[in-house]
């Protein structure tokens, strides 16, 4: 047999011999979300209880917007495993994301699920980025009548700045942002800029010259030096 033709024998011996989880995942990594989620419902017709398919599936269904069947399959997950903040996490902001597409009553009646499920996440890891920055922005945005205010969404950009400085000073500008205090803003997003000149601290610094402070020389300027820095 030809090198070739061994080549292909292999090649296609490894793709039949993939489970219908792994094809999910290669599905997923290339956005094919229907198909990914028909192989990952595959592999748990006989391994019910694999916790990573169930996973995928509930974030899928968030991808697409479908937060009940999110919802239900991160719930699966935080019952099963209590301890686990990404699913805690998972969870609220799922709920979130489907109170905003809710009717204001209906949205005040999710509201201490939702804060309750990222507290949680928050106490079960003390790194966990994404509860950290979920919590500073749930309460910036909820009003103060209802649990909202700018002391608490300080507490846990505090919190982000002793886990990474980048995202301490990023979260910090954010709340400053939120407030229009722009001067104070610009110098937490310049900090988190110096230390990590990135594509997102790059942006969040640019949007505030381009569209807050209104100084198109400073976006023009930066701009040019990221470009420099990473070309």
């Amino acid at each position: 047999m030809k090198y070739w033709q061994l080549i292909f024998l292999f090649c296609s011996l490894l793709t039949f011999s993939q489970s219908s989880f792994e094809k999910g995942e290669r599905l997923y990594g290339q956005k094919k979300m229907n198909e990914a989620k028909l192989m990952f419902q595959d592999y748990l017709k006989s391994h019910p209880n694999h916790s990573k398919s169930i996973e995928y599936i509930g974030d899928i269904a968030g991808f697409q917007k479908q937060w009940n069947e999110a919802l239900e399959n991160y719930r699966m997950l935080k019952i099963s495993f209590p301890k686990t903040a990404n699913y805690w996490y998972k969870y609220g902001g799922a709920l979130g994301m489907k109170a905003k597409e809710s009717n204001k009553f209906k949205a005040l009646g999710m509201i201490d699920e939702i804060e309750e499920s990222f507290l949680m996440a928050a106490k079960l890891d003390g790194k966990h980025l994404e509860t950290r920055w979920a919590l500073v922005m749930l309460y910036l945005e909820l009003p103060g009548i209802i649990g909202g205010s700018e002391k608490k969404a300080q507490k846990y950009a505090d919190e982000l700045m002793r886990i990474s400085s980048v995202q301490g000073f990023l979260a910090q500008g954010y709340i400053d942002v939120y407030f229009k205090r722009f001067v104070k803003a610009e110098f937490n997003y310049k900090k988190a800029f110096e230390i990590e000149p990135s594509k997102i601290t790059f942006e969040k610094l640019y949007d505030l010259y381009l569209n807050k402070l209104k100084d198109k020389s400073k976006a023009n300027k930066l701009k040019e030096q990221f470009e420099n820095k990473i070309g």
